[in-house]
């Protein structure tokens, strides 16, 4: 049975942010997976971890969804301290990549080409205070018209450098002043089914 590792890094601030959205969606992804017959193995982040155990998810999933609010322009501080000691691990052992890809006898190796974690698939789900529009929008000046592969770039690299592909992001703009929660809960799943084919 293919299986799909979902990890919430939603980070609670009491009487501000509950987590409630991203648990909304991770509950979505986690719906249609096993309605496509996906064996689905979960991580909310905030709860605990073991490392070893979640390399091993890793190492098991095909698709690996990362569910994350957007805190300052990036996922929650648990999420980088995951990444840290869960990348490190793999690297470690050497079950998510050898090394960076160069070799001192081939010296046109790439760095970034040594992923032993070919033909796996990453993907963000994300939610944002900022409007749509606020990207790959030149007029903006915050932004300055980057697009959000841009702005996961520095999620994204972990997974790339280990060899997985990345797939389009899905993302829940305006969440406080123009929200369409409901909406974007509501198409998810389609496109779930048309970024994996499924």
């Amino acid at each position: 049975m293919k299986k799909v590792l979902i990890i919430n890094t939603h980070l609670t601030y009491p009487n501000w942010t509950e987590g409630k959205l991203n648990d909304a969606f991770a509950e979505k992804a986690r719906d249609f997976f096993k309605s496509k017959g996906f064996e689905v193995i979960e991580t909310k982040v905030e709860n605990g971890y073991n490392i070893e155990e979640e390399e091993k998810k890793h190492l098991d999933a095909e698709i690996v969804i990362l569910q994350t609010p957007i805190n300052w322009f990036g996922a929650p501080w648990i999420y980088k301290k995951y990444v840290d000691e869960v990348f490190n691990r793999g690297l470690f052992t050497k079950s998510f990549l050898s090394g960076d890809g160069r070799t001192r006898e081939d010296l046109t190796k790439q760095y970034g080409t040594g992923g032993n974690m070919h033909g796996k698939k990453f993907m963000i789900s994300a939610t944002w205070n900022a409007p749509k529009e606020a990207f790959g929008n030149p007029e903006y000046k915050l932004f300055e018209g980057k697009d959000l592969s841009d702005i996961f770039l520095p999620i994204t690299s972990n997974y790339r450098f280990c060899g997985y592909d990345i797939i389009d992001s899905y993302n829940c703009f305006d969440i406080f002043k123009n929200a369409e929660i409901e909406k974007d809960l509501e198409n998810y799943p389609s496109h779930l089914s048309k970024v994996f084919e499924l």
